[in-house]
């Protein structure tokens, strides 16, 4: 079956790769960007596709290119939610308003697209929504404390949201790449905050030259990542959240390991904060409990 996808931030990287995909296996594609030239001069010219300008960080720009898509073919099946940037550098020197800029796109501009594409899902009973978080999202790293955060935000949202949407056959599948060879590296996708805090110096020197010599030189390939969206949209039960990428899949596994050790050291001091009308707490104090 042929679909129609909604693809934003496509002139360029994951949304590009995943725009050219879908067209190359015969689906129709919405893809916008902020700039529509670019996307154009990115994808080229075909009868399956729908170039619209869209800023996520404007509701009533994301209402738009939604109704543009719907009147010219009448359904969105796949909604990709890949737009956003990293804003790296430490938490103390960052300015509360790169934070907002961040989490504006990353978060609130996932969430205007999201808004404006699932009335038409609930209406026809089906649709994927596949939206682009990162392995950042799933383990905290240094230097990335606010992009970490909104992706963290991301994968929340997109697990709590699909348990709403479910019973309106919609899935919602949260994507967390780790390395890519695409442009998020570079000045154009990456913004660094440096108000020159002497202690924190050395580690961003480091870290900085860290992600120059990877710039291009990632692991992942952003086309197989493309290729394997395509097969996750056809999938009837999805994972929640996919992780891509044999470096994420790596630091996933640290985590939860991780996670789960720290739940087993402290589940004692944990499960000890129950009142005595806990589900652990004896029938007799439980019957006192209610009298009382």
């Amino acid at each position: 079956m042929k679909n129609v996808w909604f693809v934003t931030g496509a002139a360029r990287g994951f949304g590009a790769e995943i725009a050219k995909a879908a067209l190359g296996a015969g689906h129709r594609v919405i893809a916008t960007g902020r700039n529509a030239d670019a996307v154009a001069e990115a994808l080229g010219s075909a009868d399956e596709l729908l170039v619209e300008r869209l800023d996520v960080t404007h509701p009533e720009e994301a209402v738009r290119a939604v109704r543009s898509g719907l009147d010219r073919y009448g359904r969105i099946d796949v909604l990709v939610n890949n737009a956003g940037y990293g804003q790296l550098g430490v938490f103390e020197e960052t300015s509360l308003e790169d934070i907002r800029a961040e989490y504006e796109t990353n978060l609130f501009g996932l969430m205007n697209v999201t808004r404006a594409v699932l009335p038409s899902m609930r209406t026809q009973r089906s649709g994927r929504i596949m939206n682009l978080s990162s392995v950042a999202g799933i383990k905290g790293m240094f230097a990335a404390s606010i992009y970490c955060s909104s992706k963290f935000a991301v994968e929340g949202f997109s697990e709590a949201l699909a348990a709403e949407v479910e019973p309106f056959g919609i899935k919602v599948i949260s994507i967390a790449p780790g390395y890519f060879r695409t442009d998020f590296l570079d000045t154009r996708s990456v913004k660094y905050a440096d108000q020159g805090i002497a202690d924190y110096a050395p580690r961003l020197a480091e870290y900085r030259k860290f992600h120059a010599d990877k710039n291009h030189a990632q692991p992942g390939d952003p086309a197989k990542l493309a290729q394997v969206m395509l097969t996750l949209s056809e999938i009837a039960d999805p994972p929640a959240t996919f992780i891509a990428g044999s470096d994420a899949v790596q630091w996933a596994d640290e985590v939860y390991e991780h996670r789960q050790r720290e739940v087993d050291t402290w589940r004692a001091l944990s499960e000890s904060t129950d009142g005595i009308w806990g589900p652990r707490a004896p029938k007799t104090s439980r019957r006192k409990a209610r009298r009382a």
